[in-house]
Order: structure tokens, then C-alpha cells, then sequence
């Protein structure tokens, strides 16, 4: 039987005010080992990683599971070492020497329908620049129902922040998985973009956790709305 939608879980590491980077922007190097640990378990979790374009450029590459007893529990369960990794863009074209491209995993290139209206178009720009597979979706809420019939129910978001507002936004987020970093940024780069209307619902702690370097671990999940 095929999952009806995906589960999306949102990973961060944060300050203790909220920010993903300093005033001048760039990396933070938030989260040390413990948050490691625990992105690492929540990519044990998952089917699919959801990136960015943009992220991935600045970036080079996506997260992978290092740890022998987590890759040891996915390949016990018949899964892959790792979770796809899937890439949110309209051209689909990423810069050919980035890490991502060598890094051992699938690769699915999600596209707007709108940019992909040609099958034979999408799939030389796909096998040109290293894709598994292309997707084409019209909408969030259509996207997570396609990926559950491809078998890919449990979702990952490490961001970034345009593209974590924006499902937050949509109301299909639904559950967050923050580490809070002992350290204090400022600026204007926080993990909800501040022009974005989020939605107020409540959300329900399921998981709290001490990690290694005074970091703390908060998973929530979304509460489902009263009728």
C-alpha cells in the first residue's frame, strides 16, 4: 500500500538567538559533536534529503551518515547507505565541479512542471549534469504525495532559510528538529525569513536531549488543529 503523503522533518543548528550565520553572513560553524550525532541520526531516518539549488551552490555538498552503527542499522533494513539527496530547481544546472556530484548517493532533480514541460529537454539537461532522475511537480502539497509513491515517505529539510519559510509557510513542515548552540550572532539572519507569515499553530515536544558541549537537542512536532 502506498503512503498517502510524505513525513517532513526540519533539521537546524541555531543560535541561542535564532541565527544561521553572523551579522556579515557566512558560515557560523554552529554545532560540534553532539549535533552531528543527532543530524546523522536523522539522516539514518530518512528517504529523501530536500535542498536548495541555492544552498547546495554555496555549499558544495549534502550531509552524509559517517557513523558504522548507523549505516550498519540502514543496510540491515534494506535500504541504501545513504538517503537521495533531492534538489529543488528550475534549471536543474549546478556548477560541474561541486563535491555533490562525487558524493555517494542518488541524485533527483525536482523541477516546477512548468520548467520541464519538455520530456526530452529536461532529460539532456538531467543526464548532462549528473541527475538519477528528474521529477516534475506542481505544487508542495502534490510534491510530498509523489514522493511517498516513489517510496521516499520520511523527508528531510536541512534548508535553507528561503526554502524552509516557505513550507513552514504552506503548513507542511511537520515536525522540527533544532540544535541550540551555546552562542549568541545578532544580525539579520535568522531561519524564518521575517517576511514570511508563518502559520501560529502549536507545536508538541516529543524529544529533548543534553548533547556533548552544552548544545541541546529540541525536536517538536506539529499538532494537528482543532476541529
Amino acid at each position: 500500500m502506498l503512503a498517502e503523503t510524505s513525513w517532513l522533518r526540519l533539521v537546524l543548528a541555531v543560535s541561542l538567538d535564532g541565527r544561521l550565520a553572523p551579522p556579515q553572513g557566512g558560515a557560523a560553524q554552529l554545532g560540534g559533536v553532539g549535533d552531528r550525532r543527532v543530524l546523522e541520526e536523522a539522516l539514518a531516518w530518512a528517504d529523501g534529503v530536500l535542498l536548495g539549488a541555492e544552498t547546495l551552490r554555496r555549499h558544495g555538498s549534502t550531509c552524509l551518515i559517517h557513523a558504522p552503527d548507523l549505516l550498519a542499522q540502514r543496510r540491515a533494513q534494506g535500504r541504501g547507505d545513504q538517503p537521495h539527496a533531492l534538489v529543488l530547481s528550475r534549471s536543474g544546472q549546478l556548477p560541474p565541479q561541486l563535491p555533490f556530484w562525487r558524493q555517494p548517493l542518488q541524485r533527483w532533480w525536482l523541477a516546477p512542471r512548468e520548467a520541464a514541460t519538455s520530456a526530452a529537454a529536461s532529460a539532456a539537461i538531467s543526464a548532462a549534469v549528473g541527475f538519477d532522475r528528474l521529477l516534475a511537480f506542481g505544487g508542495w502539497r502534490g510534491l510530498r504525495r509523489q514522493l511517498a509513491d516513489e517510496g521516499l515517505s520520511r523527508l528531510l529539510l536541512l534548508g535553507g532559510a528561503d526554502l524552509a519559510s516557505q513550507l513552514l509557510a504552506a503548513e507542511l513542515v511537520d515536525e522540527l528538529q533544532l540544535t541550540l548552540c551555546p552562542t549568541l550572532l545578532g544580525g539579520t539572519h535568522t531561519w524564518c525569513l521575517p517576511t514570511v507569515a508563518l502559520d501560529p499553530g502549536r507545536w508538541q515536544l516529543v524529544e529533548q536531549r543534553r548533547l556533548v558541549g552544552d548544545e541541546l537537542l529540541l525536536r517538536y512536532r506539529r499538532e494537528p488543529p482543532k476541529r
